[in-house]
């Protein structure tokens, strides 16, 4: 038997109902679907490759600035 590889499966995904013709309204809340779901971020950063060095000394970045933002508040907070 063959496993079904496909991420999403089928009949699920975003969909909006339009009530009572308010075309807006139901773009508005499509919109919000889809940021809620973070398929446009992932759509952007599927637009170019992206190296894994690139990837690693992103994370790294991410993870220093971070860590530099606990120290900061740690100090904040004990008055030095």
């Amino acid at each position: 038997m063959r496993k079904n590889n496909n991420r999403y499966p089928q009949g699920k995904g975003l969909e909006v109902f339009v009530k009572n013709g308010n075309v807006e309204g139901a773009i508005r809340k499509l919109k919000k679907k889809i940021a809620e779901d973070g398929l446009m971020k992932e759509l952007k950063e599927r637009e170019f490759y992206v190296k894994p060095s690139e990837k690693r000394a992103k994370a790294k970045a991410v993870g220093k600035a971070r860590y530099e933002k606990m120290i900061k508040a740690r100090q904040e907070n004990e008055g030095w």
